[in-house]
C-alpha cells in the first residue's frame, strides 16, 4: 500500500515542503521555531518525525488551527507577543503579522522619540553595543594599504 506524499502543504499561510519531517517543516513558518513546532506536535499527539506530506488531511487541518491559535494551547511565557500594547491581549503572531507588528513597534518608538526610537531613526545600534569599531558602513576606515614597490616586492 503506497501512500502519496504531497510535495507542498499549506499551513499558516505558508507553503511548506511536504518531504520534510513535521517539526522541521513547521519551523519554516515565521514566528514558529523548532521548540514551538515540537510543542505543537506533542500537544496534538502527532509524531514530530513523521513526513508532513504523508499526514492525512484532518491532521494537517489540526496543525493549521494550532499554528494560528497557539495562544490557546501554550502558556503565556511561550508566546511571542505578550501584553500587546494596542489590545492588552496575549497572542502569538506568525508570518506577515509578526513583521508588521515589529514595524509598528519601531514606528511607535520613533514617534515617541524614545532612546531606542532615536537610535532606530539614525540607523545606529539600539541595544547598547559599542560603535567605535563595529557597525560601520560605507568606505573602509582606519586601514590603508601601501602602494606596491616597482621592483615587485
Amino acid at each position: 500500500m503506497s501512500q502519496e506524499i504531497r510535495a507542498i502543504v499549506r499551513i499558516g499561510d505558508t507553503d511548506l515542503d511536504g518531504n520534510k519531517q513535521v517539526a522541521y517543516a513547521l519551523a519554516k513558518i515565521r514566528g514558529i521555531g523548532t521548540a514551538s513546532a515540537y510543542a505543537i506536535c506533542w500537544k496534538l499527539g502527532i509524531d514530530p518525525h513523521a513526513i508532513l506530506g504523508a499526514l492525512p488531511e484532518d491532521q494537517i487541518n489540526k496543525l493549521d488551527w494550532a499554528v494560528r491559535n497557539l495562544h490557546e494551547l501554550a502558556p503565556s511565557w511561550f508566546l511571542n507577543r505578550r501584553k500587546d500594547p494596542e489590545t492588552g491581549r496575549e497572542m502569538h503572531l506568525i508570518g506577515s503579522e509578526l513583521v508588521l507588528a515589529a514595524r509598528r513597534d519601531v514606528d511607535l518608538m520613533k514617534k515617541l522619540k524614545s532612546w531606542k526610537g532615536v537610535r532606530h531613526s539614525l540607523g545606529l545600534k539600539v541595544r547598547g553595543q559599542r560603535t567605535v569599531t563595529t557597525g560601520r558602513f560605507g568606505a573602509t576606515a582606519g586601514v590603508t594599504k601601501k602602494k606596491a614597490a616597482p621592483g615587485g616586492k
